[in-house]
């Protein structure tokens, strides 16, 4: 049934969770499942539950990264990391596998550390999730806004609703405790309503984004990639090292995506504008770059050098370099000029892309920006400000990098606070309207 996972006659909840997302879902379930006798429903204004869980990874959701330690860990949130040490010591990535095995749902680790579902199916993540609300007897509605949020004197929340669930639940719901999980947001008039609860936002800008170059010199080669390659931006103190995938529109990859993350509020004041020094050798520096031509050229001097990649690099790579250096397409080693040698090696240590813009990885929406960490309690994360008010997944100021993070940080969120809504105590009885 589309508009509930939970069958049975309306109940008044306890808890109200808001947004159908993998923070959302994890903290329903937690609280639920810690607590059976405390109702929970959980609200999603849209007609889909689990979006991002659906499309991560291309179909086949990226659920964690196999880190060993919330020491290793945290050093891939560029925001939000070290708040966040305790919290991944109490539930981190061996958590999260165990979590999943419970529920019959086995992960694996790729040679990169990524992790997924051995079904290679983001639907088997999304359905675990599903079930395991089920089974807790979350009551799960969609296409159920609350149009506005009131915390009350004596303790408490009035949620006025609009859409199904104000047909479900009446077109007014007082809960004890409230879990926001409505994930993060380009606009900040988004976050207008916790404004109003009495919270400062830390202004979102975009994060994980791809680099629009529309007058790359690489234009003719979309979908060449690289496995190891160093990003740099031109007079920052940026840079990151990585996959690299040429596109149609520019360049992706980790090492551009995890740069994007590592820069994006500066990235933001730059308006997306600059220049990306790419290495394609990254293991090299102009010291020792400069050694290896002159011994190269001695011993393979008769060799065409369009003709014989170098470093291991795809060939119409290699190609498009020595022709932007100068060298023709049958020239030999032994007649290169000094001029457009010199020429070859700066563009294999640093290839100048200007970037223009800037464009969403596979639809994932991922924002730095939010509810500052320093106005919730990173044990339980309830809000400092508002009793009762708990937080969890990307509408708090954190963000991680390509890779898995951000879903280990929504697990983590989600749960920890889900633990503490079971554990909360509960005003005088609420009652409907």
């Amino acid at each position: 049934m589309p508009g509930s996972l939970a069958a049975g006659p309306p109940v008044l909840p306890a808890v109200a969770v808001l947004g159908g997302g993998a923070a959302g879902f994890f903290g329903a379930i937690a609280c639920a499942e810690a607590n059976p006798a405390q109702p929970v429903v959980l609200l999603e204004k849209s007609p889909k539950l689990l979006s991002k869980v659906r499309i991560s990874g291309g179909g086949r959701c990226n659920v964690t990264h196999a880190c060993e330690s919330a020491t290793q860990l945290v050093q891939h949130y560029p925001r939000g990391g070290r708040q966040l040490k305790e919290a991944f010591r109490q539930f981190g990535v061996a958590d999260t596998v165990a979590w999943f095995a419970r529920r019959g749902v086995a992960l694996k680790t790729e040679a990169d550390g990524r992790m997924f579902p051995t079904t290679d199916s983001s639907e088997t993540i999304a359905r675990a999730l599903e079930e395991a609300a089920r089974r807790a007897g979350v009551r799960v509605l969609t296409r159920t806004a609350a149009e506005q949020i009131t915390a009350l004197p004596a303790g408490g929340f009035r949620l006025a609703l609009s859409g199904e669930g104000s047909t479900a639940l009446g077109p007014e719901l007082r809960v004890s405790q409230l879990l926001v999980a409505t994930g993060g947001n380009p606009k900040s008039a988004a976050y207008d309503w916790l404004r109003a609860l009495g919270h400062t936002i830390a202004e979102p800008v975009p994060s994980l984004f791809t680099f629009n170059v529309p007058t790359s010199p690489l234009r003719e080669l979309p979908g060449v990639s690289v496995p190891h390659a160093r990003v740099v931006l031109a007079g920052e103190k940026l840079q990151y090292e990585g996959p690299l995938l040429v596109t149609h529109w520019g360049v992706s990859g980790p090492a551009v995506l995890k740069l994007s993350a590592w820069g994006a509020r500066r990235l933001h004041e730059l308006s997306y504008h600059g220049t990306a020094l790419v290495s394609w050798v990254p293991t090299h520096t102009d010291e020792t770059l400069r050694p290896w031509a002159q011994s190269f050229r001695l011993e393979n001097g008769k060799k065409q050098v369009a003709a014989h990649p170098q470093f291991g690099l795809p060939t119409r790579l290699w190609r498009t370099l020595v022709t932007d250096a100068g060298i023709g397409p049958d020239t030999r080693w032994n007649e290169v000029p000094a001029k457009a040698q010199n020429r070859l090696l700066e563009l294999l240590l640093r290839t100048p892309l200007q970037v223009q813009g800037k464009t969403t990885h596979k639809d994932e929406f991922v924002t730095c920006g939010g509810i500052p960490l320093s106005e919730v309690n990173l044990a339980t994360f309830e809000s400092r400000r508002v009793p009762g008010l708990y937080f969890a997944g990307e509408v708090l100021d954190i963000d991680g990098i390509t890779g898995g993070f951000n879903f280990q940080a929504a697990w983590t969120t989600g749960f920890l606070a889900g633990q503490a809504l079971a554990k909360a105590e509960q005003p005088a009885a609420l009652s409907p309207g």
